[in-house]
């Protein structure tokens, strides 16, 4: 199979192949068995009809399509391993010739990843933040601590204020009939947490213990139960009790509550220090982003639209997984945000084309650079994939390897050396 190949303008190749004619007439013939059983034809067996019937019959082109999607797969390989092509896209067939005892014809047009000029990427001056943390910090997470450890008691007060916690029972009706659904029964409410329908918990302001109150509450439009969006429901309430935190004293006591602490002060140092790893991880975050930003200044790319719609495709993917772990599905949550699924596209698109570039520019510092992946470091990477599952490394790792995926971790670890090796050769002011 010979290949030829010319560039036609920004990323797309013109290929010109011509097929030797033995490969031609195996491709014919195998397409003929893929058509034929499946074909009746009076005088003959279901899947007997001898090929020159076929062909006499309905034409010899009713072949073809079958032959063509066994001979361009097979091309398209033969030009990427031995052509230097690196598709992004379908290729798309523009003419092709089929005759048998002749070679073969075929014209495709294919858009290809784009060439990337890196101009200088090293001894760039990029400014790195300070890791710095205040001792508020520290109080401000003790402080939340202490909310989530604190204990409701019962209150002395009598009229129920903002931010109250209040026991009730309720009940909702809709037209004179109890809604489904809508009634408790010592129920904690914190007045402010907008827990309930909005309207709700404002009108509770100022009610007192053991009254019993009647509320009128309009369900927004939206509201997720149909029969209730957009009604107006009548809420039976009874003012059972009022309720004050009490939070713990910040001690060795508490300490002890929430972990392996001896002392208060092992539980602040123990804060501190994973509020300074937050603190170096948002730093070093925005340090490679700015890194990336300098070198992609000196790069001459034009990023394709097609891997940035790819790109934004697997980001809805991953945002919709990851939704569904979470227990929502994802046109909830869009609903949620108020957002259509082109409006939530269109708005990642800017991330998804910053990826795409990064990501072109990482590949061309790995050639560039001759990074390579160790066999010690896809097996480290592998290791992480399973760890915590039941998965026996050497049978997982041969999984990978049958299904293709091995050479994928090696890319991903190549790409994350080039971004080490950026950051480390483009100089770090401090701020």
């Amino acid at each position: 199979m010979k290949i030829e190949k010319e560039v036609l303008e920004k990323n797309c190749l013109k290929l010109s192949i011509e097929i030797e004619p033995d490969e031609v007439e195996q491709a014919l013939n195998q397409a003929y068995r893929q058509v034929v059983k499946d074909l009746k034809m009076p005088g003959f067996r279901k899947g007997k009809i001898p090929r020159k019937i076929l062909e006499a019959r309905l034409g010899k082109d009713v072949l073809h399509q079958d032959a063509l999607e066994i001979l361009v797969p097979k091309a398209l390989m033969i030009a990427i391993r031995e052509h230097d092509v690196e598709p992004i896209d379908r290729p798309e067939l523009k003419s092709y010739e089929i005759d048998e005892g002749q070679p073969g014809k075929l014209e495709l047009t294919i858009e290809v990843k784009p060439e990337v000029e890196l101009g200088k990427y090293t001894g760039l001056e990029v400014d790195k933040e300070k890791v710095e943390i205040e001792e508020e910090q520290v109080e401000q997470v003790l402080e939340n601590i202490r909310d989530q450890q604190a204990t409701l008691m019962a209150s002395e007060k009598e009229l129920v204020e903002d931010e109250d916690y209040v026991v009730i029972d309720f009940t909702g009706y809709l037209d004179g009939e109890p809604v489904e659904g809508a009634s408790g029964e010592d129920f904690v409410l914190n007045i402010g947490s907008n827990t309930f329908v909005p309207g709700f918990e404002k009108q509770l302001i100022g009610a007192r213990v053991g009254e019993e109150k009647e509320i009128k509450v309009t369900f927004p439009e939206d509201y997720r139960e149909e029969s209730l969006a957009g009604q107006e429901v009548l809420f039976k309430v009874k003012i059972k009790e009022i309720k004050e935190k009490e939070l713990p004293s910040a001690d060795d006591d508490l300490a002890k509550t929430v972990g392996e602490y001896e002392t208060i002060e092992e539980l602040k140092d123990d804060v501190r220090e994973k509020i300074e790893e937050e603190a170096r991880d948002k730093v070093r975050v925005k340090f490679e982003n700015d890194v990336m930003d300098a070198v992609a200044g000196n790069v001459t790319l034009e990023v394709p639209e097609k891997m940035v719609e790819d790109r934004v495709e697997e980001i809805y993917r991953e945002t919709a997984s990851s939704m569904e772990q979470r227990g929502m599905k994802m046109e909830d949550y869009l609903a949620a945000i108020g957002s259509s699924v082109d409006d939530w596209k269109e708005k990642n698109k800017p991330a998804a084309e910053r990826q795409v570039r990064n990501r072109l520019i990482l590949e061309k510092v790995v050639a560039e650079e001759g990074i390579e992946a160790k066999p010690e470091e896809i097996d480290e990477e592998i290791e992480k994939i399973i760890e915590g599952t039941d998965f026996e490394f050497a049978d997982f790792k041969q999984r990978l390897e049958a299904q293709g995926y091995l050479t994928g971790i090696g890319e991903d670890i190549k790409r994350r050396k080039a971004l080490e090796l950026l950051m480390e050769k483009n100089e770090a002011r401090k701020e």
